[in-house]
């Protein structure tokens, strides 16, 4: 890894964090994001903005620009979906990421969107990559379904070579011989990341499992391992999501689940952003009961 010359860490406390309208990634509060795998309507984008003011997540994740394994499969509304980005930006005054595959495609959303994300398969699309690193816009990269560690951090190399600093890492599970769960989430990943690179490292455990119901349980490990944030799929209606339709959570579910990280962000020493406005007495009630609950059992052992 001798040609990270920019994103690995010069010393101990050597930690780059990434800002946005609304958050900072990469400190001690916890960076969710959430949303549908593709934007389907504005009135889909409006209905889950305004459930995830519950929970209450820091940006809302949508892809217009969809790359699919079948040519036939819906491949994201384009140019259309970007007006629908910004009217849900501007309504819910929330931080948006969608992903790009081109430079043509990032002259069209970087304008609107808040954080451009490269996924998996575009890892080592080394033109886009440097098209990135010149837009100088916080960008979150995923790793390869199948890219080593060494790989990985040489992808966002070529992103901080190339001017801009504001990288964020994903693990997102890289590909294996077992079936049952999409991929492997490769959480011993993440703590290397944390120990090689001064980047903030989060985690998707929807692309990991593929399955909704192993969500909850791998975005509490991952908050334990020390990841700095997680990317998570949710949907109104998850079983009509046309795209990843098995891995969504539901609106309620994605609310409860970040809930229920607040004490294993406390144990490892991080934190939840608070909501504001009509929900704070709701949220910080549940977290006095969660340390009630736990002054509890202490005095019981």
């Amino acid at each position: 890894m001798k040609d990270a010359q920019l994103v690995l860490k010069s010393h101990e406390k050597h930690q780059t964090i990434v800002k946005t309208s609304t958050s900072q990634i990469g400190a001690k509060e916890l960076f969710i994001a959430a949303g549908p795998c593709a934007v389907e309507s504005r009135e889909q984008l409006d209905v889950t903005a305004t459930a995830l003011k519950k929970a209450p997540v820091q940006a809302l994740r949508g892809c217009i620009f969809k790359p699919r394994t079948s040519p036939y499969s819906f491949q994201g509304l384009a140019e259309g979906g970007v007006a629908v980005l910004q009217q849900i930006k501007q309504a819910h005054n929330i931080p948006v990421i969608t992903e790009v595959m081109s430079s043509e495609q990032i002259a069209l959303v970087r304008d609107t969107t808040d954080i451009l994300q490269i996924g998996s398969r575009n890892m080592q699309n080394f033109e886009l990559l440097k098209a990135v690193g010149a837009c100088h816009q916080p960008v979150i990269l995923k790793r390869g379904l199948a890219a080593t560690i060494e790989e990985f951090v040489l992808a966002a190399e070529y992103i901080a070579a190339h001017g801009n600093p504001n990288i964020i890492l994903c693990e997102r599970g890289i590909r294996s011989f077992d079936t049952f769960t999409r991929n492997v989430l490769d959480l011993g990943a993440v703590v290397a990341l944390k120990q090689l690179t001064h980047l903030p490292v989060i985690v998707d455990p929807s692309h990991a499992a593929g399955k909704r119901e192993l969500i909850a349980d791998l975005s509490r490990a991952a908050v334990a391992c020390g990841a700095d944030g997680l990317l998570i799929e949710c949907h109104p209606n998850p079983e009509q999501s046309v795209s990843d339709a098995r891995q969504a959570l539901s609106l309620d579910a994605m609310v409860e689940l970040v809930h229920a990280l607040r004490p294993i962000a406390r144990a490892v020493g991080r934190r939840i952003v608070e909501h504001d406005m009509a929900s704070t007495g709701n949220v910080l009630s549940i977290e006095r009961q969660l340390l009630h609950a736990e002054a509890h059992a202490v005095r019981g052992r």
